[in-house]
């Protein structure tokens, strides 16, 4: 699609007025507010052309045009500003992401409280993705006649215990036997790594306690899966509210719900490995069906070579991509900063 520098002009007229009003443009606001230099019928023209390219629409007969899906992506890959953030906004992320460097969970919500705040739409933030958690020592100890208590170090040091049901479970001499044999078949393992093979000599090993090794493994997948799961952090929510795209509150609870629900948030989150930078995705482009009159902002960080988090906004396709984006570029720079500094 090749527009003409005056189409092009219009439209990001149109874009820039409806981002900040979200009231449908006329040619003769055009006229008075653009400085183009041209009258307002060869305005009308013009935007007539934008409709038919499918740049704009008209809500109503009566009604100037605002942009479409479509208008958007191109303002978004050619018109868009790119900004610097302000210096003393540069220095609250550098700080705050700093402070936290050695409290993860800590800056992950303080770092959707900052982009929520900074760009006034709904934010959302994952702990970077680990999913390597290993054993590193485990204890069995007796509870009573029908259970047995599961004591877990993982390789982080967290300590986690579980019950296990188990039958007849044997006594203490035997159950430090057993946790024995355990830690020297499964230390420094993750769960994925106990494969078949390491099962069936476990069991030949546990000889007539073998009944009780698939519930105890059960117990360790319950408990390290727990560990795996990655924790995502949401900011703002209620902000969506101030926007007059959701006044209508049914569809803003609809929002609402979506942004309560893990596996959303994980779908939202998800991105292409091979996709690098910010990515921008405007309404239909969104895979999940409630972003659909929708725009995401979306990008990954990593804090060490392997371990990748995810950041997020959400608002109306009629938000401010630019101020959006040199703010999530600004989180970003400062999350590299946290990288170096941990790998020195």
């Amino acid at each position: 699609m090749v527009l003409s520098t005056r189409q092009l002009q219009i439209l990001e007229a149109i874009i820039t007025d409806y981002i900040q009003t979200a009231e449908p443009i006329g040619s003769r606001t055009i006229a008075k507010k653009a400085g183009l230099g041209i009258s307002s019928a060869t305005i009308r023209n013009e935007m007539s052309d934008l409709e038919e390219l499918g740049l704009i629409s008209q809500p109503h007969t009566s009604a100037g045009r605002v942009p479409s899906g479509l208008g958007y992506r191109l303002y978004v890959d050619t018109m868009m500003p790119h900004s610097q953030l302000d210096s003393d906004i540069a220095l609250f992320l550098q700080k705050m992401i700093i402070e936290n460097i050695h409290q993860v969970e800590f800056m992950m919500q303080e770092t959707a409280k900052a982009l929520s705040w900074l760009t006034g739409c709904p934010a959302i933030v994952s702990e970077p993705y680990l999913k390597k958690t290993k054993i590193r020592h485990l204890q069995l100890v007796p509870m009573d006649e029908k259970s047995i208590l599961l004591v877990l170090v993982t390789g982080t040091k967290a300590v986690k215990t579980q019950a296990v049901s188990i039958k007849a479970p044997p006594d203490y001499e035997n159950l430090n036997r057993l946790s024995v044999l355990l830690n020297a078949n499964l230390s420094g393992l993750s769960i994925h790594e106990i494969d078949r093979e390491l099962i069936d000599k476990l069991l030949g090993s546990f000889e007539k306690f073998a009944h009780i090794l698939m519930p105890i493994l059960g117990a360790i997948s319950d408990i390290i899966q727990a560990e795996d799961d990655v924790r995502i952090f949401t900011s703002g929510v209620k902000n969506i509210l101030n926007f007059p795209e959701f006044a209508d509150i049914r569809r803003a609870e609809v929002l609402f719900h979506a942004l309560e629900d893990r596996t959303t948030l994980q779908e939202i989150l998800e991105s292409d490995p091979n996709e690098k930078g910010v990515q921008i995705l405007i309404g239909d482009e969104n895979s999940v069906e409630i972003l659909k009159s929708c725009s995401l902002i979306r990008a990954s960080y990593t804090l060490d070579n392997a371990n990748r988090g995810s950041i997020a906004i959400i608002g109306p396709m009629r938000m401010d991509y630019g101020r959006a984006v040199s703010v999530i570029v600004g989180v970003l720079q400062n999350m590299q900063r946290v990288k170096h500094a941990l790998e020195m």
